[in-house]
């Protein structure tokens, strides 16, 4: 049988533990460093004038006053008066669904509350990325800011209920206003 060659250890030594340790945490430290630098940045919401009560959830419609802009300043968007508020049925403002926008926009809007003025800073990443809409202003990878007023906000199903009562209420206008279709059975002229 071969024999092996005994090779006797040496006790590690004080000083030497110590250095391990300290190049172990070094290590650690530079590697988290590293990783918050190159880790995606959050949406940023600043509140301009605070608002109250709930915030809007991501399946709500909301209605705001909203201008987006570059970094810049270039205005690539911007809310348009709409033919509301209808008293009773929907407030000012313009209705966006929140499934509808872009992340970042999303996770800003949600931060907000009800009567607030807010900006919202959204990173590329959860804005548009390298793919911006065709023909619109907004250059790839392009850092997004928005002044956004919040008016008010209701679940989709509120907006499709009060929806169909303000489409009842146009058709019986139509009708006592001699627009509207005819009654079944009434003779056509």
């Amino acid at each position: 049988m071969a024999e092996i060659t005994r090779v006797p250890l040496k006790p590690v030594s004080r000083g030497s533990l110590v250095m391990l340790f300290l190049g172990i945490v070094i290590g650690l430290l530079l590697a988290a460093g590293f990783a918050w630098i190159s880790a995606p940045k959050g949406v940023s919401v600043q509140v301009v004038e605070a608002g109250s009560g709930e915030s809007p959830t991501e399946t709500d419609i909301v209605f705001l006053h909203y201008t987006g802009k570059l970094k810049d300043g270039t205005v690539f968007d911007q809310s348009q008066e709409q033919p509301l508020p209808i008293e009773g049925i929907f407030p000012e403002g313009t209705p966006l669904q929140l499934t509808q926008v872009v992340p970042g926009f999303r996770e800003g809007v949600m931060k907000m509350q009800r009567g607030g003025k807010y900006v919202i800073e959204i990173p590329a990443e959860k804005g548009y990325g390298s793919n911006p809409p065709p023909g619109s202003p907004i250059p790839a990878d392009a850092d997004l800011v928005f002044d956004v007023e919040l008016v008010d906000f209701m679940p989709l199903e509120e907006a499709n209920q009060r929806l169909q009562q303000m489409q009842q209420m146009m058709m019986q206008q139509m009708q006592q206003q001699g627009e509207g279709p005819a009654a079944p059975g009434a003779p056509l002229p």
